[in-house]
């Protein structure tokens, strides 16, 4: 005889709901209690990213002697630029760069470290606040995401530095006023990329410095670039922390993010901007510009600059496309899915639109983007600088006094 399939008793599953929340009830107590003692954990375990990205890298300390030797080469380099690069620009640098630092890559990753947990204190802010309403979405939620972001951070961190080169680092929404940026020269990654490649080592270092003194042009000879910078990136923010308000507030709020991707899958350039709402992607776009005119540019002086300073200059630049080509299909994979092309396309982009402006109509016509946020071309003038060209040339006739 066939079996009598067995009967639920609805009393069960009443019992089993009743459990279930007061299993929810105590959890949330003995976080909130836990919260009272120890206050609310923050979005992102910093020293655990930092943990991770030292595992990763596995770098003894640096010899006695080694930062002071290192650092007044790289100081001699900084300030052969400053002409070559007034020359270019047509602007001087309003002070020298007094802080020029030699890294090793575990420095490189406490500096960046640093300057993130700055960057994401206003979403820090609002992710406490939810997290202290105390529902079980946002306790749940936050469980996960520091544990998942925390990683991400850190292997990201690990993988960057093992390779950065140099960097120029302005202190982004700080409270207190910054004059002046630093430099850094990650010199374990220059010296093992000069010795692969087999490049001629004081010419490839000054090469390198010449990219991030263009930096500190861009930001430190244009005071606006900073403050337009910072705008933003407050405005960016904001839209995030409303994001983490609305999607963050509870399980069930993943669906409106999950919808928001769905309808953006076919309008988007990229995998960020799939998630973003309207109003992030416009502020996106004007971050993009922002940033491929300042890697761009500082691409075009180190190669124009470059090829008229360096005797080896045709040699470095064509060792390095060849070195980038030679990605390994696991590194291209990590590059596309950590967002990290974006930065690459920027400096590509940027440089492309520099060199046909320059072509065109000159460097004192490519010089016009470091006016004003209005003379910034958009991502779509990016693509075709005749157009931004034309638009520029046409403000500037419109300023002209009439003769008669």
């Amino acid at each position: 005889m066939p079996s009598t399939p067995p009967r639920y008793d609805p009393r069960l599953l009443g019992l089993g709901l009743l459990a279930g929340a007061a299993l929810g009830a105590v959890w949330i107590n003995t976080k909130q209690k836990h919260y009272a003692r120890h206050g609310i954990p923050s979005m992102i375990d910093w020293e655990k990213a930092k943990r991770i990205a030292r595992q990763i890298i596995k770098e003894e300390e640096a010899a006695p002697g080694w930062h002071a030797s290192w650092e007044e080469y790289y100081r001699r380099l900084v300030e052969r630029c400053y002409p070559v690069i007034t020359e270019e620009m047509g602007n001087a640098l309003p002070a020298p760069v007094d802080q020029i630092q030699a890294f090793t890559r575990n420095e490189w990753v406490d500096a960046n470290v640093a300057n993130f947990k700055k960057l994401f204190e206003p979403i820090e802010a609002i992710y406490k606040k939810a997290q202290g309403q105390g529902s079980l979405g946002t306790m749940l939620i936050g469980d996960v995401s520091q544990t998942v972001l925390s990683g991400q951070l850190g292997i990201l961190l690990g993988y960057l530095a093992k390779r950065v080169l140099g960097q120029y680092d302005l202190a982004l929404l700080g409270k207190e006023p910054v004059t002046a940026g630093k430099l850094y020269f990650v010199e374990p990654n220059i010296g093992m990329v000069q010795g692969d490649l087999g490049l001629d080592a004081d010419d490839f270092r000054l090469w390198i410095a010449l990219h991030e003194t263009t930096h500190a042009y861009e930001f430190e000879a244009y005071p606006w670039v900073r403050e337009y910078f910072n705008s933003l990136l407050e405005e960016y923010f904001e839209y995030l922390t409303d994001d983490l308000l609305t999607f963050g507030a509870s399980l069930g709020g993943l669906k409106g993010l999950i919808d928001r991707a769905r309808s953006n899958l076919n309008g988007g350039d990229n995998w960020v901007e799939v998630i973003m709402s309207p109003e992030q992607r416009v502020l996106f776009s004007k971050l993009q510009a922002l940033m491929s005119i300042i890697e761009g540019y500082s691409n075009y002086i180190m190669n124009a600059v470059g090829q008229r300073l360096l005797p080896s200059y045709d040699i470095i630049r064509e060792r390095i496309e060849q070195r980038a080509a030679r990605r390994s299909p696991a590194e291209k994979l990590f590059i596309k899915i950590t967002g990290l092309a974006l930065k690459m396309e920027q400096y590509k982009m940027g440089e492309s639109f520099i060199n046909q402006v320059v072509a065109e109509r000159g460097v004192s016509v490519a010089n016009r983007v470091w006016e004003g946020p209005a003379m910034l071309p958009t991502m779509e003038e990016l693509r075709n600088p005749s157009a931004w060209i034309e638009r520029v040339e046409g403000a500037h006739k419109l300023t002209q006094p009439l003769a008669l």
